[in-house]
């Protein structure tokens, strides 16, 4: 498809988008219907398949790849979807089970679906999404548009200057353990197209190959699919309502499965984490006895989203202030980053292919805890990528009677080098050669 046609349909299947969420917002205990038949218009699957190839990702159990797609021919790819949408022979394959590794040495599952699986998928998120996003509630900033973060983070903050007592939630694996039934049943209170929830139903069932056996999947749903998170925001959305009718309770926060509940008391708090097992066994999720926590902000911190929370210093009024500051783990998981870049096992790179690599992961760790109380840390960080880049290139000359002559060669380069830094005022300190 041209571009300019592809642009028509992407507008197109916007339309659609604000006509559905208009519709869902005017009355919010309305089941709409025909939902299916729109799922397989093509202007919805052609904005599926741009979404799901800016993505990329690699092949799913089938081996198809993007570029097989691509020499095949997108719109014929699409067109073949499209007929068997409409004829209901669509049948979703068995996720292709891989493992990440996690900062604590564990490994993480991640479910990688058939590429056609993914479009088909997004099709389905692209119709299905603004029915839901017209029930969603501020309090959760997760997988979410115009919702992140950073703003979540900055919502905790602002509440902890007038409360002083904190639930911090863990739900023991959460995406492995949502209850199917639960969550098509709080699909079936907005959809009343019976054959979106079958599709539904079929994507949770579809199993999933691992070491080239397959296992049937009874519950969860695979990280890795591509509407596994609007999914995963529909479950807890039941904790989300209740918070928003007891906000006597406290206030939540939630980012996907992260949460915390900020309350004034710490019988509001022990009230609050009652109220949240009692909600978590309706939803068949457990919490994790040895994370989820009452923190005392008057002598205690606590992680959320990769920042730490605590309360210092004393105000006119005699309170503290809260601040945030990368955590610990945070600081740990870019310091690792930061040494898989510039370790001996690399020295063969020059340090201009070094910089290339360092400058987006600094810029994109700044960019996020720039708004916190994280200039120690950044000042830290920044001495941190000098002194290993000071090591990579004294490693080479060991002699001590150069090592004045290098270390100035080196200064002179790093002023030039064009590397980021994380405090922007380091940088007329590391620009200073003498």
């Amino acid at each position: 498809m041209p571009n300019i046609g592809q642009q028509h349909a992407i507008e197109k299947s916007r339309q659609l988008q604000r006509n559905l969420y208009l519709a869902a917002k005017k009355d919010k205990q309305r089941r709409l219907h025909a939902l299916y038949d729109r799922i397989f218009r093509l202007d919805i699957l052609w904005r599926a398949w741009k979404e799901v190839r800016e993505n990329k990702g690699s092949a799913g159990i089938d081996g198809i790849t993007f570029e097989m797609i691509e020499e095949y021919g997108v719109e014929e790819y699409l067109l073949d979807i499209q007929e068997d949408l409409r004829n209901k022979k669509y049948r979703p394959k068995p996720v292709k089970r891989v493992y990440i590794p996690k900062p604590d040495g564990k490994q993480r599952p991640l479910g990688i679906p058939a590429i056609r699986d993914r479009i088909v998928q997004q099709a389905c998120k692209i119709v299905i999404e603004p029915v839901f996003k017209a029930n969603f509630l501020d309090s959760s900033y997760g997988f979410r548009p115009k919702k992140d973060a950073k703003q979540a983070t900055e919502k905790v903050k602002n509440e902890l200057f007038k409360n002083w007592y904190v639930v911090d939630a863990d739900i023991q694996g959460y995406f492995d353990n949502i209850n199917h039934e639960i969550l098509l049943g709080l699909l079936n209170r907005r959809i009343s197209d019976r054959r979106v929830i079958k599709f539904c139903r079929q994507w949770l069932q579809a199993g999933v190959i691992e070491n080239g056996k397959y296992y049937p999947t009874e519950k969860g749903l695979p990280q890795g699919g591509v509407i596994s998170p609007l999914l995963a925001n529909i479950y807890l959305h039941v904790l989300d309502s209740y918070w928003e009718n007891h906000k006597e309770l406290g206030v939540i926060v939630r980012y996907a499965d992260d949460a915390v509940i900020v309350c004034r008391t710490r019988k509001d708090a022990e009230l609050a984490f009652e109220q949240l097992k009692r909600i978590m066994g309706k939803l068949k999720l457990t919490l994790n006895p040895q994370k989820t926590k009452i923190v005392d902000m008057n002598r205690e911190s606590f992680d959320f989203l990769g920042f730490r929370y605590q309360k210092f210093g004393k105000t006119k009024c005699g309170g503290k202030l809260p601040y945030m500051m990368p955590s610990k783990k945070a600081v740990k998981k870019v310091k690792d980053a930061i040494r898989v870049i510039t370790c001996r096992k690399s020295a063969y790179e020059g340090l201009e292919l070094k910089v290339d690599k360092l400058n987006p992961l600094i810029r994109g760790w700044r960019n996020y805890f720039q708004h916190g109380n994280s200039t120690k840390q950044f000042k830290q960080l920044d001495e941190y990528v000098w002194t290993k880049l000071w090591r990579r290139v004294y490693y080479r000359r060991k002699q001590k009677k150069y090592r004045e002559h290098v270390l100035y060669g080196f200064r002179k380069w790093y002023a030039n080098s064009g590397i980021e830094y994380f405090y922007y005022l380091n940088k007329k300190r590391y620009e200073t050669v003498l």
